[in-house]
């Protein structure tokens, strides 16, 4: 693989994890925040039940937001590591390389994309 590739893969991971980082920071301040308010919830009675199940969805969405950005996070770390150690651009499964294309496209790809499964 064209080491000047790997380069431009590498600073875009980077950067993708640089922005992921601060995207999780603000959800935990959200998450901060939100916890002095369980006391809200917790005051059922005093809350209309529309509100109640508004403050629910929404606090269940941002957890699922910050899961998937957990995620994104490992994935793009585990690709760091790869071009650490010499072995990004390899499928994990069958050790073929994976094409210049797919890492463009997706550069946390693992594997080969196999066209007879399709």
């Amino acid at each position: 693989m064209d080491e000047q590739l790997i380069q431009e893969l590498k600073q875009q991971l980077l950067n993708e994890k640089e922005e992921l980082e601060e995207h999780i920071k603000s959800f935990e301040s959200e998450t901060d925040f939100m916890e002095g308010t369980v006391g809200e919830l917790n005051s059922y009675d005093q809350q209309h039940p529309g509100d109640f199940g508004t403050e629910l969805y929404e606090r269940e969405k941002d957890m699922a937001f910050k899961g998937r950005a957990n995620e994104q996070l490992e994935e793009i770390e585990h690709a760091l590591h790869k071009i650490e150690n010499g072995t990004y651009g390899i499928c994990e499964r069958t050790g073929q390389p994976i094409p210049n294309e797919r890492l463009k496209a997706m550069p946390t790809a693992r594997y080969v994309i196999d066209e007879n499964m399709s």
